[in-house]
């Protein structure tokens, strides 16, 4: 599955074409946008988008920071949050609508060393919406056009890069995402844009040494921390595994594949009660796909020995 960019983007839109009986239903869903500081964010774009019927819709926060989203299907929905000024946030809740949902609490950081006039934000915008609508070279272009304008915008080479990441043209990208990294070498995001597109390259070696450039306590974006330990697990590094696991777990408490993984190295590693509590909670955000199944018959097993 190649992996998207939009979690790697300074300020980046997510689009889709809604149709709104698709994802109609009884549950309802409500959370808060702060910054660095805790501070609630207005005027944050909510993007919500139901993975079952591969519909959506957006909202906005409110002078609070506050959003909501009523009369919609339970399930599994991916959500981005974006705002000019601020890098992009990308989650996936597990809504229910047999009971009530708890708030979904999220963290946007401003952008450092950026001053957003008037024109830099319209050109932006409008750089934005060409990626919105899948027009990747023309949004390249006007991404370049704003670097011409503002040269010491460089953060501005992360659009670039991921705009080169969707048409697949990975050299173009990783040179765009190293212009990042000539200013500030420890730019996660231009790191992750790196190793993504080593990984979507199949070469797992190369993509892991990026991601391991990072500095774990710094990493808080779930995916991230998902795919590291997924890349350690499948070479056979377990334990370590393990701890990007649990701190993915830890940031998205509902990131189900996450869970499911962290129980599955818990299993690996021999540690049983941790195992069979890894899969008591994936049991509780899903009891009814075919992967609850098999973690049914991990736990039975387990409490068998």
């Amino acid at each position: 599955m190649k992996k998207t960019a939009l979690i790697l983007s300074v300020i980046m839109i997510f689009s889709t074409a809604a149709s709104a009986q698709d994802y109609t239903g009884k549950a309802r869903v409500q959370g808060i946008v702060t910054d660095d500081q805790g501070k609630p964010v207005e005027g944050v774009r909510v993007k919500l988008w139901f993975t079952k019927t591969e519909t959506g819709f957006e909202t906005t926060t409110d002078g609070q920071g506050i959003w909501k989203a009523s009369w919609i299907k339970g399930g599994t929905w991916y959500i981005d949050f974006d705002k000019v000024g601020y890098g992009p946030k990308k989650i996936s809740a597990q809504v229910l609508d047999t009971q009530k949902n708890v708030p979904i609490e999220t963290r946007i950081k401003k952008i450092e060393g950026l001053l957003l006039t008037d024109e830099l934000k319209k050109l932006l915008g409008d750089g934005n919406t060409l990626f919105e609508q899948k027009k990747y070279e023309e949004a390249i272009a006007a991404y370049s056009e704003i670097l011409e304008k503002f040269p010491e915008a460089y953060i501005i080479h992360l659009n670039i890069g991921n705009s080169y990441f969707q048409l697949e043209k990975y050299p173009e990208a990783e040179a765009a995402y190293q212009k990042v990294l000539d200013k500030d070498p420890k730019n996660t995001s231009a790191i992750i844009g790196i190793g993504n597109c080593y990984s979507n390259r199949k070469d797992g070696a190369k993509a892991l040494e990026w991601y391991r450039k990072i500095d774990f306590e710094k990493i808080e974006d779930p995916t991230v921390l998902y795919n590291v330990g997924t890349y350690l697990y499948n070479g056979g590094q377990y334990d370590e595994a393990l701890k990007f696991y649990k701190k993915a777990v830890d940031v998205q408490a509902d990131f189900l594949d996450a869970i499911y993984q962290l129980g599955l190295a818990y299993l690996t590693t021999q540690k049983k009660d941790e195992a069979i509590g890894a899969f008591e909670k994936y049991l509780t955000f899903d009891a009814s796909s075919d992967k609850a199944n098999q973690v049914r018959n991990f736990l039975d097993y387990l409490k068998k020995k």
